[in-house]
């Protein structure tokens, strides 16, 4: 079966790269440009093995992302891996803090993301 990774975040050359490179493994990957497409992926069901959301997006941030999904997925809880390019102490706390399971500082390279993927959802 398919792994689904939903990545949701705002620059839109760091989103197509990351499908690119997630797609050419073998994931399906559902796309979101904030955090509003994430709440609405997952209320029409399309619920994802693993959540790679940035943290600063417009409308629903990803901290917001993190709240909602760890509120509402309590039964098969979905791991999430935080990115920002805002790697202050503060930032990294706050979001191990409201349930997520890794962080990576931008810039990053998409084989590192891979790597921390694997560990996260093992197939």
């Amino acid at each position: 079966m398919t792994m689904k990774i939903l990545i949701a975040e705002d620059d839109e050359f760091l989103l197509k790269a990351l499908d690119f490179k997630l797609s050419k493994d073998g994931y399906e990957v559902i796309k979101a440009k904030d955090g509003r497409e994430v709440k609405q992926a997952l209320e029409a069901g399309n619920i994802p093995d693993i959540i790679v959301t940035d943290i600063m997006m417009p409308y629903f941030t990803g901290l917001e992302v993190i709240s909602y999904v760890r509120k509402n997925f309590q039964e098969k809880p979905i791991p999430i891996i935080a990115l920002s390019a805002v790697g202050l102490e503060k930032t990294i706390l706050e979001a191990f803090s409201m349930g997520a399971d890794d962080f990576i500082t931008k810039p990053f390279s998409p084989n590192e993301l891979l790597l921390r993927i694997k560990k996260l959802i093992p197939e």
